[in-house]
Formats: structure tokens, sequence, C-alpha cells
């Protein structure tokens, strides 16, 4: 990894695409909220990761991969997090009024994932996704597994998903 400037920080995230399961180190400024990340203008069209394991997941069996770095198309990222043990605060306040979680299953390339999303109690979940035009969705308290990695069970308190790249079930 190359030496962090003193207005950077890096941290450790996991990504998904539809066939890998990326873990690797991020650089970012220090005043950046990793798990929002995605969602801020300016995001490259790769994401360049240092200290990095991959899991590819097409084939007959899984394929695993250690680089001191790679760059992953930001368009093909459907699912990012900070890795854990790390948590940063939620992107949302719990005293907000019409809003509820609503547990939901995705399926986001071979990951399933048992999670909330936080939607408005005026409208009914179809009618929620309908207007969510957001290019990435907050998901939370996820529980993520994938039957080709059975080793593979973890719980993050949230998650960055692209709605248009899973499939959402009740």
């Amino acid at each position: 990894m190359r030496d962090l400037k003193p207005d950077e920080k890096a941290s450790t995230v996991i990504m998904y695409t539809q066939s890998m399961l990326v873990r690797g180190d991020i650089i970012l400024r220090e005043n950046m909220r990793v798990n929002i990340w995605l969602r801020t203008q300016g995001v490259p069209n790769f994401i360049h990761l240092f200290n990095v394991h991959m899991i590819q997941i097409a084939g007959s069996s899984p394929k695993t991969y250690t680089k001191s770095e790679a760059f992953i198309p930001t368009p093909e990222v459907i699912g990012f997090h900070l890795a854990p043990p790390a948590q940063e605060p939620l992107d949302y306040d719990e005293g907000e009024a019409n809003r509820r979680m609503e547990l939901i299953h995705i399926l986001a390339g071979t990951f399933e994932m048992k999670a909330k999303l936080r939607i408005s109690t005026a409208t009914d979940f179809a009618a929620s996704l309908d207007v969510m035009n957001a290019n990435w969705a907050s998901i939370y308290d996820a529980d993520i597994t994938n039957p080709y990695l059975p080793q593979l069970h973890m719980n993050v308190p949230m998650l960055l998903v692209r709605p248009n790249s899973i499939t959402i079930s009740l």
C-alpha cells in the first residue's frame, strides 16, 4: 500500500459483484464516511484496492486470488460495506417520523442477504421501490451468505446495494 497523506485514511471494505467477493483496503479522505462513499460525487470508474483477496464464484468451484493491488470496475459492484468489525454511524435518524423497517430477502448474484430496508409508512412496499431513483440503496442488519461458500456467514449493520442489479423479495 502507498503511504497515506495527512488527510487520508485506509479502510478495509468488502464488495460483491455478480461473480466475485472482494476484500481489500481503500484510501479515502479522512473526513469521508466509507459506508456512504459510493453515493458521493466523484467516485472513480474503478475502485482501487490494496491488499486484495478475491474469491471468484464462477465455474465448478470457487477460485481465490491475492493481489497487492486491484482495480474493480465500479459499475460491476452490486454490494459494498465496511469489513467487520469496523463500523460507522448509520445513514438515517432513528427518530425520523413516518418510516419503518421492512424485512427483505435479497439475491445479489450468488449472494443471499436477509436484511431490513427503511421505507415510508405512507406507501406500500412496491410503491416505495418504484419511487427509489437512487443508484445505491442502504440496507440494514444484513445477514450475508452464499451457497457456494458455506464458510461465508457475515452480519453487517449496513451495506449499500444497487437496486437495479438485485432481486428483492418479502
